[in-house]
């Protein structure tokens, strides 16, 4: 059973890399182009330029893609994870103590998610995989020599 459940690993982190690239850019889509509720779940947007939302939302919708694409996945997951936790602690901690309490779960949860990517990588799925893949079977080709009669 375990042997089963590990061979499924990679295909467990891509699924839960995609889930967490969507949510993530969907708050930045929210917050920028209104979608989705928009930014104050009435359509409304984030002022281009403000500090710190319309920045964090520029966050959320590239790094939301990246993540979800698999693609400098590593890289992306760092920037979100950072924004996450500058997010929990200068705009929601401040107001209390507990997530239950700030409003600041999916801070928290984002935080944490994107941290555990960095250490993991994108898994199954992704673009990263894609290309380390074939960038692999580029160099073994350039390093056969060819046959000659």
């Amino acid at each position: 059973m375990t042997a089963r459940l590990n061979s499924a690993q990679p295909y467990a982190l891509g699924l839960f890399r995609i889930v967490v690239g969507l949510l993530f850019l969907c708050h930045g889509a929210a917050k920028l182009f209104g979608v989705l509720g928009g930014a104050d779940g009435q359509g409304g947007t984030v002022s281009a330029g403000t500090w710190p939302f319309w920045y964090s939302a520029v966050i959320e919708l590239v790094g939301g893609t990246l993540v979800l694409l698999g693609l400098g996945t590593r890289a992306a997951a760092f920037i979100a994870s950072g924004s996450m936790a500058y997010a929990y602690f200068k705009v929601h901690q401040p107001e209390a103590l507990w997530p239950m309490e700030n409003s600041g779960e999916a801070a928290a949860m984002f935080c944490w998610a994107f941290l555990l990517l960095i250490f993991t990588g994108s898994g199954a799925f992704g673009l990263d995989q894609l290309f380390a893949k074939r960038s692999k079977r580029e160099q073994r080709a350039s390093h056969q020599t060819p046959v000659t009669a």
